[in-house]
């Protein structure tokens, strides 16, 4: 289908989001009226620059408070019309958006109402123009598309019809049971916008909340379903009103913007086929039907860009983890290290992707491999939803892996099982025997956490969902001691990837500190699996492992909260290890390393009978802890100094 966006969504002067919507793949655009007056320009100059840019003005909008307007004012809301028909000429649009009246004094009376639309569409037949009737959720008379539908029946004119939009229907929780029963060429436009579920004010809300579909929470593809399936063939647009996307960079939102609606393509093209009737073939649209998803089966490896000193510094930490020096790679400065299912790589090479990466970000997570079944497959599904691709320098008789670049610029790699069998690092490393034959505590990487500039989160969000068909977990709000912070969880349909997303608008925060030393997104903290908690921070603490200290208050207060044994209380205080438990029995016992020279750390981590959480009644107090902990450690440096 045809993709549009109005010019409101974007950051930048109209030429600027023109050129950025053309970029992103779009067909047209909504031009937005306050855009039009800031433009130093004639309209016919905006029409002009669209089609060098192969873009069509699908859309002028909005005119505003129209029907049901005092009396006195009637005549001049027609002439206010007909010289916005007059500019529409101009723009080479035949399309307006008129929304329902706002204003207090609105005569509440649909005769009125649709008599004054009348004279509107009468006016627009003149013109060759059509008008698009929308229904404003904080309208004082009209706020459903119902309303909307049932004046524009009774006008019963050719060039007036109804403007559909997602944002003003499921704000509102709109009955969407009579969707079906305006034919697609009555519905003039189709507008599109996500959102976060909030209990507030809807003009607020929309105002400044609505988001590209794929990072809100609305049921899009209940709406737009029933909308395609009676016969509506024009294009999917966007109108977003968001605080962070007028801020953030135009190219970037207007790629999100097109990922978003291949999305609710996709999503909705399988809503439907699932809600057919059994024995019937689902009448389906010509919707966006990307590659399928691939099956995961965990993280093959996480790789740091060090430089040689680097390199050394954290070699130690993982020989004080237990993990071995596993092999050697056979053409570059770059290293394994293996404990477990758990291969950690450290690339210092010179003149290579880690290189530029630990050039911008020191020592940092450039990398990270995702076990899949068919990377073929699944690089053609980033292609496709326009992810970039990237290929690395290989030696002879290297495997080439395909990868993929995270929304940060760091890369994903898509490793599948080679034909006979082998293993990447058997092609591409020499391998050490001794190392794989050492035995270890640390059995898989259970999940990796990222920290994120704040106004990035819904662009990862979106990428995840789109490009991997990842789901998202509920967000959580944490406390930090300076500040709040915000998490949520994406993780791989079977559970075997997981990565919380970490943001925080604070700038103390211990998320704001590290997106600041990082100079943008990077790791946070990475945690390890184990079958034997007690065990692990046993041979931690025996290497030299500094461990996180926990306050003695913590164990006093989980005694209480959750009835336990006094001897396991005590030796969870004993060795510092938190401690939490799920409604279904579930537990998770787990320990966080001292952070690596300020950037991240590593958690180990028990979980028992079936938990699925992340200990998230258990941050408050580690970030506690974190905190104390660098206080303690500024007063030495102080004292020192």
């Amino acid at each position: 289908m045809q993709h549009c966006i109005a010019t409101v969504s974007l950051s930048g002067t109209l030429p600027e989001k023109l050129e950025a919507i053309a970029a992103a793949g779009f067909q047209g655009v909504e031009i937005f009226e306050n855009d039009l007056l800031y433009f130093d320009g004639s309209p016919r100059d905006v029409r002009r620059l669209c089609q060098e840019l192969g873009l069509q003005i699908m859309l002028f909008q909005p005119f505003r408070d129209f029907e049901g307007c005092r009396r006195d004012r009637l005549q001049h809301n027609l002439e206010r019309a007909e010289r916005k028909f007059e500019l529409m000429h101009e723009l080479g649009t035949d399309r307006i958006l008129v929304c329902s009246n706002v204003q207090p004094d609105v005569i509440r009376d649909n005769a009125v109402l649709a008599d004054d639309l009348h004279q509107l569409a009468e006016l627009a037949a003149k013109h060759e123009v059509l008008v698009g009737y929308e229904a404003l959720a904080w309208g004082q008379h009209v706020n459903s598309y119902r309303q909307v539908w049932d004046i524009v029946k009774t006008v019963d004119h050719p060039n007036l019809g109804v403007i559909l939009d997602s944002f003003h229907t499921l704000s509102i929780k709109d009955d969407l049971s009579r969707l079906p029963e305006i034919p697609g060429d009555k519905i003039v436009f189709l507008q599109l916008a996500d959102a976060p579920i909030l209990n507030m004010d809807v003009l607020e809300w929309s105002r400044h909340f609505r988001c590209f579909p794929g990072q809100g929470e609305f049921d899009l593809p209940a709406f737009l379903g029933p909308i395609l399936q009676s016969g509506y063939q024009g294009p999917l647009s966007l109108e977003i009103f968001n605080d962070g996307f007028r801020a953030a960079p135009t190219g970037g939102t207007a790629a999100d913007g097109r990922r978003g609606l291949l999305y609710l393509e996709e999503n909705t093209r399988a809503q439907l086929a699932a809600s057919a009737e059994p024995g019937a073939a689902a009448v389906l649209p010509q919707l966006f039907v990307p590659a399928a998803q691939p099956q995961y089966d965990g993280v093959e490896f996480l790789e740091f860009a060090v430089d040689e000193a680097a390199a050394s510094r954290l070699a130690r930490w993982f020989g004080k983890l237990g993990f071995a020096h596993a092999g050697q790679h056979k053409s570059k400065s770059v290293n394994l290290y293996r404990q477990g299912d758990i291969n950690l790589i450290l690339n210092s090479e010179p003149d290579s992707f880690a290189h530029a990466f630990f050039v911008a970000h020191g020592p940092s997570l450039c990398a990270s491999a995702f076990r899949v079944n068919d990377s073929a497959q699944a690089l053609q599904r980033a292609k496709q939803y326009r992810a970039r691709s990237f290929e690395s320098r290989v030696g002879p008789n290297e495997r080439q892996i395909p990868a993929v670049r995270a929304p940060d610029g760091s890369l994903q790699y898509l490793v599948e099982p080679g034909a006979d069998g082998s293993s990447i690092y058997q092609s591409d490393f020499d391998m050490l025997p001794a190392a794989a034959d050492k035995p270890g505590l640390l059995t898989s990487i259970d999940h990796f956490a990222l920290g994120l500039p704040a106004e990035t989160m819904d662009a990862w969000m979106l990428f995840f969902r789109a490009v991997y068909g990842f789901k998202a977990e509920n967000e959580h709000v944490l406390p930090d001691p300076y500040g709040l912070v915000k998490s949520r969880v994406l993780h791989s349909p079977d559970g075997s990837i997981r990565i919380p997303l970490n943001i925080s608008e604070n700038r103390n925060t211990a998320i704001a500190r590290s997106v600041s030393t990082y100079r943008g997104s990077g790791v946070q903290h990475i945690a390890f699996a184990t079958d034997d908690i007690f065990a692990a921070v046993a041979a931690a603490r025996e290497s030299g492992v500094p461990l996180l200290e926990i306050p003695r208050n913590y164990y006093d207060d989980l005694a209480a909260r959750f009835d336990l044994p006094d001897e396991f209380v005590a030796s969870l205080a004993a060795a510092n290890i938190l401690y939490d438990r799920d409604a279904q029995g579930g537990e998770m016992l787990h320990v966080y390393t001292a952070q690596f020279e300020d950037r991240f750390f590593f958690e180990l981590l028990q979980r028992r009978a079936g938990y699925q959480q992340y200990g998230a009644a258990n941050v408050a107090v580690r970030l506690a802890a974190q905190a104390q902990s660098r206080a303690r450690q500024q007063a030495r440096s102080n004292w020192y100094d």
